[in-house]
């Protein structure tokens, strides 16, 4: 058992802080209080090699592992939580479905404009009547010609208004329900896909997330990632990863907010000393600290697995709904400790702590988690 973290990837993540140092903090407040998503810092993420994480050199990406994905997501979620959702959910559910089920030509039109951020990819599962029974989907997809007619709607998409492509799963044989179910990539500008509304949101605000409408959308064969009627158990790998970046991203939240409370306690005075010397704020840093060393090693745990070429679908539940949900308390404690002020924007504590609540329930809520947890010990 190694607990050393490879001195490459402590390399990408100071690159990583030094980068959100100048180029996120100072604007994710404004960010979030205008609701717009930053199309200006694309070319810079990009730059960085943050749109192709995962992506193999040979198609423009930077061919980093798991791990690396991880401690990339934690560290941009420390500043900006939607940041770090438009860089998980671009590498990790439209990106990461062309690269582990499309086909080379599929690979070789996507993946590079990916890398580059000339296209940002969005991934179409969740509807208005479908979340956690993500098999109860009904958007539909018919045979027609060499193609298929897409109908539906998708709901509480990332990157659906700002994406140059998005991979949609659409319901091929509604007979058999989650063992019908194939996945198409549909690029922007294609007649009958369109952004229909934008959802307004607690948090993550800045992250573009909006509804999809498919209104006898053809795409040809050659659109159709995966085989026929597979797409949903592709996409349950898809959601083992996307997990574990989710796992990330609360506890980069967490620490975030960690750090803002440490900083704040050591400088508020009242009753004449510091509030870092009142046990009740000592406690309640540590309990902080404590949650989050753990949730760290259950996400990098996962992560590890995932590169090891080993089934992690526990573990990776069992990172994203620990993670999550410490991620979330950890914000609370820091508002607490911040008093009236963590009430307000002026310090960023408030704005973790509606960012994380997100984590509690994408990708699979934390009720659903502790499902996936239950069958995996109490099936024979």
């Amino acid at each position: 058992m190694d607990f050393d973290i490879p001195e490459s990837h402590r390399a990408i993540q100071r690159s990583v802080r030094e980068f959100c140092l100048k180029h996120v903090a100072p604007f994710a407040r404004h960010w979030d209080e205008e609701e717009r998503f930053p199309k200006e810092i694309v070319p810079q993420l990009a730059e960085l090699g943050l749109l192709g994480i995962r992506i193999p050199e040979a198609y423009g990406g930077a061919g980093l592992d798991t791990l690396a994905y991880a401690m990339i997501i934690e560290e941009i979620a420390k500043f900006d939580g939607s940041l770090a959702l438009t860089v998980a959910s671009h590498n990790g559910l439209g990106t990461g479905h062309i690269l582990n089920f499309g086909n080379e030509e599929q690979k070789a039109r996507y993946l590079p404009k990916a890398a580059s951020g000339e296209w940002l990819a969005a991934w179409a599962l969740t509807e208005p009547g479908s979340g956690s029974d993500a098999a109860g989907l009904r958007t539909t997809a018919v045979r027609r010609d060499d193609g298929w007619v897409i109908n539906g709607t998708k709901m509480f998409i990332t990157q659906g208004s700002v994406g140059g492509f998005c991979v949609v799963l659409a319901s091929t044989n509604p007979a058999r329900k989650q063992k019908g179910i194939t996945a198409f990539v549909v690029e922007h500008g294609t007649p009958g896909f369109r952004a229909s509304r934008h959802i307004e949101k607690m948090g993550m605000r800045s992250s573009d997330t909006v509804e999809l409408t498919f209104e006898d959308c053809w795409v040809s064969d050659s659109q159709r990632v995966g085989e026929v009627d597979r797409g949903f158990i592709d996409t349950l790998q898809i959601l083992d990863r996307g997990r574990v970046s989710i796992g990330a991203l609360g506890l980069g939240l967490g620490e975030g907010s960690l750090d803002a409370a440490v900083r704040y306690a050591k400088d508020r005075e009242q009753f004449g000393k510091a509030i870092a010397e009142f046990q009740a704020i000592q406690w309640m840093i540590a309990d902080s600290r404590t949650e989050l060393d753990a949730a760290r090693l259950l996400v990098y745990r996962a992560a590890v697995l995932a590169d090891s070429g080993k089934r992690y679908s526990l573990e990776a539940s069992t990172a994203k709904l620990f993670a999550s949900e410490v991620g979330t308390r950890v914000a609370s404690r820091a508002v607490q400790i911040h008093g009236g002020y963590g009430y307000t924007r002026e310090f960023p504590v408030e704005r973790h702590l509606r960012d994380a609540k997100l984590c509690e329930i994408g990708e699979g809520t934390s009720e659903v988690q502790r499902m996936i947890i239950a069958r995996h010990l109490l099936t024979p």
